[in-house]
């Protein structure tokens, strides 16, 4: 046994098939050995390409190594691939003709180097390194692409644009728009639209912009003179349908969709981008014929919705006008696509830009209610989706408003988003009348609004109280709806105490359209209650003027007359009492108007159809406080209008500072202006009396005039705080009937006092023209 394992090991190898039990175990156990120091062989092998590798990497700008020496190559023992260059030899000597063939056609396998390969088995096998090592590192490639790509880019040289290269194109453009000078223009446009975004010259394309005049000239010319031409290249005719003609119906249209596309998005960011008022509407005016374009590409519409809704809700009027007509023309085209989007951005724009309202908002806030009632009436399903949601909203606020009884939640509803929310859904609801499909939404509206002016009854909240029943009469007027609103507005009457000296002057009168609380201080001002009570006469007489056509008029004014009277007999102001009263009589007037009419009906009260009828001829008849509601309807615009003028009046006028003496100061100067005056004892009409002739005297007589006028004026100011005078020195001149060519009479002491006492002051109002 043992000789035969020491024949085994000392390489007399037999087949396996030869071998018995106990030799395959002994061989296997040698064989084992064997592969045991070839593994380490390996294994060094391996640990010394590691150490290669990190020399490699650890040199970092140095990308070659020293090969091993020719004598190391030379202890490597041979493997495969000098068995194949031997085979090739003996092919030589075998088929002549074949190993001829392969060397015309393939030399490279002929002159095989055995150090370029190593052996198949892998047995006793380095790896021989090359002459010269590359790195071989992907993080290192993708390194230098990023640092060589820019610089390619940046290296190439941009074509800058000039006003003579705009020109040309504008000119090729009107003759004739090719394919290739459209991409061109466009490539053009989309360089000076990144300029405004501070882009990259590497997303230029080939031409940059570097002047503003190029810029506008650009701008303009692609605004005013691309599209026709467009048009001309699409060949597109109206075929006269209400639908918008699309462009993507000619059969050019594959040829510049990618173009139009870039152009179209380009439009987009310029829009963002601008803040001039023309300019923005020039743009607004182009994206409204550029409408069918837009719709080609559904990704670029939706770009240009949430854009266009922004200028909607925050531009100037004109602005608002043309980006309301961009959105209801995409709206009206694509209802089933857009609308939907629209209205929820249009109403979530509308809430955020009316939490602040001012006299200059309030125009502004009153256009987006009605633009945006109008989208809502396109579609009035989706519309009463939308209206159940945020009614829903905002009854979920009040409800919470009324049970926790927090500050936090009784901002939540008395706040101007909330107010304008109701008016926005009263006006809807209003607009649309009659809707069988919004129409169940009256109710629970007219619930939400009644729940806020109950929330919190007191006199600080009389302003929101006011918006809420204008809101309401203007949901019952137009719905033709009942809706009991005269006991918010008596309830003022009974809880408000006119009589009450106020505690301060106010200096402005009190704007309720744009007030939904008051101090404590100005709830002491006159003003603030002067405004109330005009605004108790408006309201009432706008809600029984929507009610003086009914057959049950005379009851519903009952509890109104009374109140009135009452308010009448307590009151003890008399602009207050005249205007009450001459609403009192306006609405006894019509009640006994239509007590007499409804006297000669011969009709049940159960018969709905002819009372239905009966109301609609006495409301063509024209009533008592219809003539009087449209008579002042047109009295109170005209005020409005005034005052509004009036203000901006006011603010250019430059008024003179009124300086106000003291009583003791202004007596000292007229005992020493007129000290000569009044001292003299003498009665002689010598030249002591302070009049001297015509040649020692320089003061002429319109000047002594003038300075009694003066002395006059000062006295009166003393008793009324002013000494402001407006009289025609005119008329002086005329009674006294001086001439003052001549040298003055002589005028004893007497009538010298008389002329210093003067005049009566006669203290004017200023009145402002029209032409002021």
């Amino acid at each position: 046994m043992y000789q035969l394992a020491c024949n085994m090991a000392k390489g007399n190898k037999r087949k396996l098939s030869t071998l018995s039990v106990d030799e395959f175990l002994t061989s296997a156990f040698d064989s084992g050995s064997q592969s045991g120091s070839d593994e380490e062989e390996t294994g060094e092998g391996s640990r010394k390409k590691t150490r290669v590798r990190k020399k490699v990497k650890d040199g970092k700008g140095k990308k070659t190594l020293q090969p091993k020496t020719q004598e190391e190559r030379k202890e490597k023992p041979k493997g495969a691939a000098q068995e194949h260059k031997e085979q090739l030899s003996r092919l030589k000597e075998k088929d002549p003709e074949f190993f001829k063939f392969l060397a015309e056609n393939d030399k490279k396998l002929l002159n095989f180097d055995d150090t370029d390969s190593s052996d198949d088995d892998g047995e006793n096998q380095l790896h021989v390194l090359p002459g010269e090592l590359e790195v071989d590192s992907n993080e290192e490639e993708e390194e230098e692409e990023k640092e060589t790509a820019p610089k390619s880019k940046k290296g190439r040289d941009l074509i800058p644009i000039t006003i003579r290269m705009v020109d040309s194109w504008r000119d090729a453009a009107e003759a004739k728009l090719t394919y290739k000078l459209f991409h061109d223009i466009v490539m053009a446009f989309k360089a000076a639209v990144s300029t405004t975004k501070g882009d990259d010259d590497g997303h230029l394309g080939k031409y940059k912009v570097e002047d503003s005049s190029v810029f506008n000239a650009l701008v303009s010319f692609c605004i005013q003179d691309l599209l026709p031409a467009l048009q001309k290249v699409l060949q597109l005719k109206p075929d006269g349908k209400k639908r918008l003609l699309l462009p993507s119906s000619s059969s050019q249209w594959q040829k510049v969709r990618q173009d139009v596309s870039v152009y179209l998005a380009g439009l987009i960011q310029l829009l963002s981008s601008l803040t001039e008022v023309s300019v923005v509407s020039a743009v607004l005016r182009h994206m409204n014929d550029l409408v069918p374009y837009y719709l080609c590409f559904p990704k670029h519409s939706r770009i240009l919705l949430k854009q266009v809704v922004m200028q909607w809700s925050t531009g100037e009027e004109t602005v608002r006008v043309l980006a309301f007509l961009i959105l209801n023309k995409i709206s009206r085209d694509k209802q089933d696509v857009y609308l939907n989007l629209v209205l929820k951005q249009m109403y979530v724009a509308y809430v955020k830009n009316c939490k602040f309202t001012s006299p200059n908002v309030l125009p502004m806030i009153n256009f987006m209610q009605r633009s945006l009632t109008e989208m809502y009436a396109l579609d009035h399903q989706a519309t009463y989706q939308h209206a159940f949601i945020y009614i829903r909203q905002l009854a979920i606020h009040l409800r919470n408003a009324m049970t926790l009884k927090k500050k936090e939640t009784y901002q939540s509803v008395y706040n101007w988003q909330f107010v304008h929310c109701l008016f926005l859904w009263c006006r809807l609801l209003s607009t649309v009348y009659p809707n069988d499909v919004l129409e169940p939404l009256i109710y629970p509206l007219t619930q939400v609004i009644i729940g806020c002016i109950k929330l919190l009854p007191t006199a600080r909240y009389y302003p929101l109280r006011l918006h809420c029943v204008r809101a309401l009469t203007l949901l019952s007027d137009c719905t033709n709806t009942f809706i009991p609103v005269m006991p918010f507005l008596l309830e003022i009457f009974q809880q408000m105490d006119f009589n009450k000296k106020p505690g301060r002057m106010s200096v402005r009168p009190i704007n309720f359209a744009v007030v939904l609380k008051l101090s404590n201080a100005n709830l002491q001002e006159k003003a603030y209650r002067d405004g109330l009570i005009e605004q108790l006469y408006d309201l009432t007489l706008e809600y029984l003027h929507t009610q003086a056509h009914t057959i049950g008029f005379p009851e519903l004014v009952l509890p109104v007359t009374i109140q009135l009277k009452t308010f009448l007999k307590e009151c003890k102001v008399a602009n207050y009492c005249k205007q009450i009263r001459q609403l009192l009589e306006k609405v006894q007037e019509n009640s006994s108007f239509i007590t007499k009419r409804r006297q000669r009906a011969t009709f049940g009260v159960v018969d709905k159809v002819a009372v239905a009828s009966w109301e609609k001829a006495v409301k063509e008849e024209v009533s008592p406080l219809q003539k009087y509601y449209s008579s002042w309807k047109k009295l109170r615009e005209k005020e409005i209008i005034l005052e509004i003028t009036g203000k901006e009046r006011l603010e250019d006028l430059h008024f003179p500072e009124i300086k106000r003496r003291k009583l003791q100061e202004s007596k000292e100067k007229d005992k020493k202006e007129f000290r000569d005056l009044f001292d003299s004892d003498s009665s002689s009409d010598d030249e002591s009396c302070g009049f001297k002739s015509k040649g020692a005297s320089k003061k002429s007589d319109e000047d002594i005039v003038k300075d009694l006028s003066d002395m006059d004026s000062e006295d009166a100011g003393e008793d009324d705080d002013d000494h402001l005078s407006f009289e025609d020195d005119s008329d002086d001149e005329d009674k006294m009937s001086v001439k003052p060519s001549r040298a003055v009479a002589k005028m004893s002491h007497s009538e010298l006092e008389v002329l210093a006492e003067g005049d009566e002051d006669v203290v004017e109002d200023l009145e402002f023209s029209d032409e002021d």
